[in-house]
């Protein structure tokens, strides 16, 4: 979507991401592999992030004995990335028929400002993955249940790679190769699909309050995001209404 200040950056400046209380219930939760989760957790409306933004990794948490970093306090960007990372590594080998050979998928959805972008690059970063972002891979502000079916036909697909849009020509860009034996990460709204999860090592999903949303929408791209604002958000829910991937996540996160 159309560069700015990261919408997704702002995550860490706000102090904003708290992990909640409950254990997630998706199927297939390894013992010992729970993350806490907030049922309470508001569904908000969003959309875009920038490009080339600054990335805190300011993190505030709250939570149980046994959750992602413990009880309590702060966590750091990094320490959950270097959670859900080994967590995605010993899935992978756990699923492959050659563990040596195993290769870590992780989808990490939630609707927009809820820090996908800030976690998914240190996400990469700690798996030494390749990292899709599918503000790359929309096709315009209409573009959300195209990218989720993309990055099942596409990026995780035969084909193996994505068309980029560009967001200032308003046109479909180059393609972008995706290395199908190496790890990816691929962060945005619509990453997780009932068709796109059992593709995946990890699922993620990300939850944040709406006025928070919209304060870190409209902080970065002002009435350029306002205008967009209610077009975003109903293919959000139209995306969450049919796919449901709170339920699909190995993993629910409150920011």
């Amino acid at each position: 979507m159309p560069d700015g200040d990261g919408l997704e950056a702002r995550v860490a400046r706000a102090a904003s991401t708290r992990v909640g209380d409950r254990a997630a219930t998706a199927a297939a939760v390894a013992p010992g592999d729970e993350a806490p989760r907030d049922d309470g957790a508001a569904r908000g409306d969003g959309a875009a992030r920038g490009d080339g933004a600054a990335r805190g990794d300011g993190v505030a948490r709250g939570g149980r004995a046994g959750g992602v970093g413990g009880a309590g306090g702060f966590v750091s960007v990094g320490a959950l990335a270097a959670n859900l990372a080994a967590r995605a590594r010993a899935r992978a080998r756990t699923q492959a028929a050659a563990p040596a050979s195993a290769r870590v998928v992780v989808l990490l959805d939630g609707r927009s400002g809820t820090g996908k972008t800030t976690l998914g690059e240190a996400l990469a970063e700690e798996l030494d993955a390749q990292l899709v972002h599918l503000d790359d891979v929309y096709p315009g502000w209409d573009g959300l249940r195209a990218a989720a079916d993309a990055v099942v036909t596409d990026v995780l697909g035969p084909a193996s790679g994505h068309r980029r849009w560009d967001w200032d020509a308003s046109a479909p860009a180059g393609w972008t190769a995706v290395d199908p034996g190496l790890p990816v990460v691929v962060e945005g709204c619509g990453a997780l699909s009932r068709a796109s999860a059992p593709l995946a090592t990890l699922r993620v999903w990300l939850e944040a309050d709406d006025d928070e949303r919209w304060r870190r929408a409209i902080g970065r791209d002002g009435e350029v995001f306002a205008r967009e604002w209610d077009r975003w958000a109903a293919q959000e829910q139209a995306f969450i209404a049919a796919e449901d991937p709170a339920s699909l996540a190995d993993v629910v996160i409150r920011t």
